[in-house]
């Protein structure tokens, strides 16, 4: 059966949304960096990681340092949601009205 919507970003659980933030700005993680940096549970994090992965804006490698643990990171294809440093004038202007 086909969906009739793709899942997006916005209706991912708050959960994945914060491993998203996480891998953002940390780049790639491992599942326990990210259970670090985050502060949420290992399982939580395995959840949110494969709904991030459904969507297609995370990628998991072979972490050379341990193979027993993969290497997550957000794909070209991630929307990028804070703005560039040339950006910052529109964001102040967009914020200060």
């Amino acid at each position: 059966m086909a969906e009739a919507e793709q899942e997006s970003l916005d209706d991912l659980p708050p959960s994945a949304k914060l491993v998203f933030k996480v891998l953002e700005y940390n780049g790639p993680l491992t599942q326990k960096g990210i259970v670090k940096e985050s502060m949420l549970s290992a399982r939580t994090v395995r959840y949110a990681l494969e709904r991030l992965e459904g969507i297609d804006v995370v990628d998991e490698d072979v972490y050379f340092a341990d193979a027993r643990q993969n290497l997550y990171q957000l794909t070209d294809d991630a929307p990028n949601t804070h703005p560039a440093e040339g950006d910052a004038d529109e964001a102040e202007a967009c914020c200060a009205e």
